[in-house]
């Protein structure tokens, strides 16, 4: 029942996309004294979101109109471009604790939307 919610969907995939940029910050951290190794990120939710079609077509009743629902957002992972270290890293802590707090942010903001969506479904079904 719940999957079939389009808000359930958005904010599952806020979490999925926090929990991938969380990841590729933890690999950032965990090679800061690689030598060679590149930082990289993901694009924030709000970034990638805006970048898919808006205007979708949206079926009334089933088989109306099929269509994908917004599970996944692209995640392209890209290289910082920051300035390199003498050993060629581009790695810096401090970045990265501050995208660690910023992902964490978005999480903690779907999980938000998630509790909420639960909240107004029970208080409409006058489970409270």
């Amino acid at each position: 029942m719940y999957n079939s919610l389009e808000l359930f969907q958005t904010a599952t995939a806020m979490a999925r996309h926090a929990g991938s940029r969380q990841a590729v910050v933890a690999r950032n951290i965990a090679n800061a004294d690689t030598p060679g190794f590149r930082a990289q990120h993901i694009a924030p939710f709000k970034e990638s979101y805006d970048t898919q079609s808006t205007h979708q077509l949206r079926a009334t009743r089933s088989g109306h109109i099929t269509h994908e629902p917004m599970m996944s957002v692209a995640r392209s992972i890209a290289d910082r471009g920051t300035e390199p270290s003498p050993n060629g890293n581009t790695v810096s802590l401090e970045q990265e604790l501050l995208n660690s707090v910023a992902v964490s942010r978005e999480h903690s903001r779907a999980l938000a939307i998630y509790r909420h969506t639960m909240t107004v479904l029970r208080t409409t079904l006058g489970r409270t």
